[in-house]
């Protein structure tokens, strides 16, 4: 697997991105280890988690972070492995109960010390922002953030589920003092558009076509998670709520015809769609079976044409 320099870091990371939000919850023990190893001998060296990922389950907030540590230990995995995490995620059920403030200095702190608890280290490669929060400045946010680096906890950050708007003005305010800024935005990113609208809730993010022309212009980098749209390009087809649409059944049919031409899959297609995009996209997707990250591998394999890349958004 090829990898790719993050821009304005000194992350090496895998052109693919292992997500493991199930990790510690649904995918423990030997199940988790395997797609770890397979991840790595494949090539794969970055992996996604969260504070807030197994908090939808009352005492098990932070087990994704704990499993995928204990995972990469017990194959030998860390010496490779990029570790991306995220904090400053508001309230989530019953079980994950926050402060008003989430974003504040002393949550983001208190975010960042159990993760390091949790993953076993004492620094983070890459934390992300996991929501933005309106109330706060863009220079309280990246002067919070640039104390964090120095103070050696974490090396980089990014935003996740933040607008380009706001990630703009951080960046200005960063570059304008001098300081580190966002070097990359974890949002939500497929051939698939979700049936949801931000106008109702401002806080999970989708790259339209303002954003992806923004990403053009600036070379920021995407980690775009639902990569595959949870399986919607998948043989045989499965009923999905999130993406079921006219206009996606469009692009599905567009996907499989692409697949057939270049004898690959459609969920291979999708993914190939998003590397071939004019900036660095990582997707990045979780599954619990091996065959599904090996079918998620070999999407690298795939050659796009820009007639393809173009009809297959239509």
């Amino acid at each position: 697997m090829r990898s790719l320099r993050l821009p304005l870091t000194h992350l090496d990371v895998s052109a693919l991105c292992l997500g493991t939000g199930g990790f510690g919850t649904e995918t423990c023990g030997a199940e988790a280890d395997a797609l770890v190893a397979t991840f790595l001998e494949a090539g794969g060296t970055f992996f996604d988690t969260a504070h807030v990922y197994g908090g939808w389950i009352e005492g098990a907030t932070g087990a994704s972070e704990r499993e995928l540590a204990a995972s990469l230990t017990r194959v030998g995995g860390w010496d490779r492995a990029v570790v991306a995490t995220k904090g400053g995620h508001p309230q989530f059920g019953d079980f994950y109960l926050r402060p008003d403030a989430y974003l504040s200095p002393e949550v983001i702190a208190g975010d960042i010390s159990a993760s390091l608890r949790n993953l076993g280290r004492e620094r983070i490669d890459l934390y992300f922002l996991h929501r933005d929060d309106l109330r706060m400045s863009v220079a309280e946010i990246v002067e919070m953030m640039n104390r964090e680096v120095r103070s050696g906890r974490i090396r980089h950050f990014g935003a996740s589920n933040w607008s380009v708007e706001r990630i703009a003005e951080a960046n200005a305010y960063a570059e304008a003092c001098g300081l580190q800024g966002f070097v990359a935005s974890e949002v939500q990113w497929s051939l698939a558009v979700p049936n949801w609208n931000v106008t109702e809730d401002p806080t999970p993010r989708y790259v339209g076509t303002a954003e992806r022309e923004w990403h053009a212009r600036t070379g920021m980098p995407v980690v775009a998670y639902s990569a595959t749209a949870c399986g919607y390009f998948a043989e045989p087809p499965r009923p999905n709520g999130q993406f079921d649409s006219d206009a996606n059944s469009e692009r599905r049919s567009s996907a499989l015809a692409v697949a057939k031409e270049l004898g690959c899959t459609p969920t291979q297609v999708a993914l190939a769609w998003l590397l071939h995009q004019p900036f660095p996209v990582v997707p990045l997707f979780s599954t619990r079976k091996v065959g599904h990250l090996a079918e998620a591998v070999g999407s690298l394999e795939v050659r796009l044409t820009a007639s393809h890349v173009e009809g297959l958004a239509e």
